[in-house]
């Protein structure tokens, strides 16, 4: 079943716009809920997927993020934490982490593998400062716009949905 992808993007090559589709695959809307179904689509019968992406010259998609988790940088541009998560999640001694946008700054809210860390033979407070400082060497590789400014640990894991995906709203 073919399905037609576009970017919403003055140039898509090169700029973010959000992911939309069509095709017979592609739902023709909500039951019973002309609102819903308005909100979904653009005028034209494009399915907004609320997914931010690229597309390279083969017709590759690269997915950025979420639209709706988006962070407006006071410079005015445009922050994607998921990416950021992305590279923090691989620092040492990370389960997890969270970027969220407050007063301005980029604050990363992360969980601790304080387990691996004491098998390695580090401290809870060691494992933290190790945390800090890769942090500090991982903002020297993003753009101004996008360093975290502080580390928040936390000692449960994030709410999650049955997907088994973060519950962002709950920790804005």
């Amino acid at each position: 079943i073919p399905l037609e992808v576009r970017i919403d993007s003055k140039d898509p090559h090169r700029i973010l716009g959000e992911i939309q589709c069509k095709g017979d695959a592609v739902m023709i809307g909500y039951y019973q809920n002309e609102e819903a179904t308005k909100a979904t689509f653009t005028k034209d019968g494009w399915l907004k997927t609320g997914d931010m992406g690229i597309i390279d010259r083969k017709g590759n998609i690269f997915i950025k993020g979420r639209c709706k988790n988006m962070i407006l940088s006071a410079s005015g541009q445009n922050i994607y934490p998921e990416e950021i998560e992305d590279q923090i999640n691989n620092l040492p001694y990370i389960t997890e982490s969270l970027v969220v946008g407050r007063k301005n700054a980029l604050v990363a809210l992360i969980v601790a593998d304080y387990d691996a860390a004491k098998k390695d033979g580090h401290s809870k407070e060691a494992a933290n400062e190790i945390i800090n400082q890769s942090v500090k060497e991982l903002n020297k590789a993003l753009p101004p716009y996008s360093q975290i400014s502080v580390c928040e640990m936390r000692d449960e894991p994030f709410e999650k949905t049955p997907k088994q995906s973060i519950r962002r709203f709950m920790y804005s």
